[in-house]
């Protein structure tokens, strides 16, 4: 089983570009059918399911984030990133990076992933 785990800042200012990385271990992010997702959940909410990027670099957003929303990866690093422009309070939460076999795109139960990393917080304010 793979091991993820989110990196970067916890605060970001509003209209800032929150920008985040998740580091594998165990596991190439290249290896045929599986994807790499980015997830969060605002405080008090469930979760929502943002972007995946898959083993062979392709990626799907959430229409609804898909104007603000960037996945790329460093396959020499196996890391894969978020990029979130515009930022506003509203996208407060935690940030997690997570793993399924098979591009699983929109799912949001936990179930639905394989390995998840432990999270992130980020906090959007001035």
């Amino acid at each position: 089983q793979v091991q993820l785990q989110e990196s970067g800042p916890g605060l970001v200012k509003p209209s800032q570009t929150l920008s985040l990385t998740c580091t594998v271990s165990g596991g190439s992010i290249t290896t045929s059918h599986y994807a790499w997702h980015w997830i969060r959940q605002p405080p008090g909410k469930g979760l929502e399911w943002m972007g995946v990027i898959a083993y062979d670099g392709s990626c799907y957003y959430n229409p609804s984030l898909k104007s603000r929303t960037s996945i790329s990866r460093d396959t020499s690093k196996n890391q894969f990133s978020l990029q979130l422009t515009s930022v506003t309070p509203e996208d407060t939460a935690v940030y997690y990076c997570a793993e399924s076999d098979g591009l699983r795109v929109g799912a949001t139960e936990r179930n639905a992933y394989d390995s998840w990393g432990q999270g992130t917080q980020v906090t959007v304010s001035s």
